[in-house]
């Protein structure tokens, strides 16, 4: 399956993948009022060779499936992370 990637306007590191290039019509009006304006980033092949950084491929394509889109928000800095613990 291929889908598109968008980047959020307003969130570094903040990513959408859905299914079909240019439909939104899956993501709840929150979600879209608080990543802004998706600028496209790139269309990918989950069922390709290539796999993702952050996310497997295959947990991308079933959440996709299921809620008919992903959403990959940016992991926490480091030393945040150490601060917490």
């Amino acid at each position: 399956m291929i889908c598109a990637i968008y980047r959020s306007s307003k969130k570094e590191g903040m990513y959408l993948y859905i299914e079909k290039k240019e439909d939104f019509s899956s993501l709840p009006e929150e979600l879209l009022n608080s990543f802004g304006k998706p600028q496209f980033a790139m269309l990918f092949n989950l069922k390709g060779e290539k796999q993702l950084r952050i996310a497997s491929n295959d947990e991308v394509l079933n959440t996709i499936k299921q809620q008919g889109f992903y959403l990959q928000v940016p992991p926490l800095p480091e030393n945040l992370l150490n601060s917490l613990k």
